[in-house]
Parts: structure tokens; C-alpha cells; sequence
């Protein structure tokens, strides 16, 4: 069998070339208004994205669907990005989670659950994306906000959709997004370019690639029916004495 149990993906720049301009229309609204209060950050990134520029990616779509294993989301962005983004490109329905900045910094710790494998959550929402602010938490200062490239908003991701990280393939355009996931046990995958940098398992310049890269992410499927396959033909074959 597979030795992953879960694919766990990024979004931005990740799931669609990096060429939309996404990250640096982000880093720009990042930069041009934001508000603290407390502990809390409001950043108005996500309104002005050119969203438009996003069509349906029908190739993505039928990997995605025709990959036998659990795939989840795992994003600084707020669960309305993701989601319009998911839309656009017609891949809505083709996560079993989701794990998104309002997951990492509940208003409410209670109001969050994982129900039928996605993220379900009430309450007020925060719209934010930190992706711009790449670091490693062995580098950065504490923050009072959970996000990635820090450790702590991996294992609390961990947590929320049950995953194994050492059974885990993960996907990110973000060195230092890798390069932390790496450190506490994920195989990591760097998406948006062919070299591997520190903490990248493998590099694929482009997610489409991803059944030349790891065709045995297929194999579990054909594995599985051949087992069946195989206990069907042990159980209808008659005994003689």
C-alpha cells in the first residue's frame, strides 16, 4: 500500500500558477491597509483580487477526483478566499477538508468542528492572508496570530483534520512553508518551480504534474480492488475433498 494516508494542499499559487499575481496583489493590499486591535488583525486583502483571471481547471479537477486518497486544504487565507478561489476553478467539491484561517484563530474556540470533512464554523469572520509574510517560526518572533510558516499552526492543523504528518504528502509554493513542514515530519512537495530547496522532498514546477511525479498515489487504488479482487476469488472457490 501507499505510504501516505493524506494529500494536504495550499491554495494560493499552489493549486494555480503563481503568473495570476495573486501574492503580490496580497502583499500590496497587506501593505496599503490593515488594522490591529489587540490580538486580533483585520487585514482587507481579498475584496480587490482579480478573481476573474481564475477559470475552471478541468485537467486539476480529474486528478484531483480520481486520486484514492484523503485530500485536504491547508491555508492562511480566509475561509471566503478559499472558498470563491476553490469555485473559480471548479475544485469546490474536490477536498475532503479544509483548513483555513478562521480554523487556526477561532473568535470562538468551541464553534469550531470537522463535520462530514469540512471545516464548519460559526460566528464572525476575519478576512486575512498572511502567505506574503513567509518565515520560519525558528526565525520569526511569536505572533498572536496562528498561521503558517509556524509550527504551532501546523500541529493545531494536525489536529483539527486528523492527520499523521509522517503519513503525509504536503503541497506549498512557500520554502519556508516546506521547509518547517519538513522539520515536524511532513514529506514535502515545492510547488512553482523543477529545484528542490531545503526541506523540499521533491519539487514540481506544476501541479498538473502530479501523476508522472507520484503515480504510486494511483497504485493504492488498483492495489485495493486487486485485494478484494482476490478475496472474492478465495471465497467462491469450492473446496474438494
Amino acid at each position: 500500500m501507499t505510504k501516505y494516508e493524506c494529500l494536504l494542499f495550499d491554495v494560493d499559487d499552489t493549486l494555480y500558477s503563481h503568473s495570476y499575481g495573486f501574492s503580490n496583489k496580497c502583499s500590496k493590499n497587506i501593505e496599503g491597509n490593515y488594522i490591529m486591535m489587540l490580538r486580533h488583525i483585520t487585514c482587507f486583502v481579498h475584496g480587490r483580487l482579480p478573481y476573474e483571471n481564475l477559470k475552471p481547471d478541468p485537467v486539476l479537477r480529474n486528478l484531483l477526483l480520481s486520486l484514492p486518497i484523503r485530500k485536504v486544504i491547508f491555508s492562511n487565507a480566509d475561509e471566503i478566499h478559499v472558498a470563491k478561489v476553490l469555485r473559480k476553478l471548479g475544485l469546490e467539491d474536490c477536498f475532503d477538508g479544509i483548513v483555513n484561517f478562521e480554523s487556526l484563530n477561532p473568535t470562538n474556540k468551541t464553534s469550531n468542528n470537522f463535520d462530514g470533512g469540512y471545516l464548519v464554523r460559526s460566528g464572525s469572520r476575519t478576512a486575512i492572508n498572511l502567505d506574503a509574510t513567509n518565515g520560519c517560526s525558528s526565525l520569526l518572533p511569536k505572533s498572536p496570530i496562528v498561521c503558517k510558516p509556524f509550527e504551532d499552526a501546523f500541529e493545531q492543523a494536525f489536529k483539527i483534520a486528523n492527520i499523521n504528518p509522517h503519513k503525509t504528502l504536503f503541497f506549498d509554493d512557500s520554502t519556508r512553508n516546506i521547509e518547517c513542514g519538513k522539520s515536524i515530519g511532513l514529506h514535502t512537495v515545492l510547488v512553482g518551480t523543477s529545484r528542490r530547496t531545503k526541506g523540499a522532498d521533491y519539487a514540481l514546477e506544476n501541479i498538473h504534474n502530479i501523476r508522472e511525479a507520484f503515480p504510486e498515489l494511483w497504485d493504492a487504488d488498483e492495489i485495493s480492488k486487486n485485494i478484494k479482487c482476490s478475496e472474492n476469488v478465495a471465497i467462491e472457490t469450492p473446496v474438494t475433498a
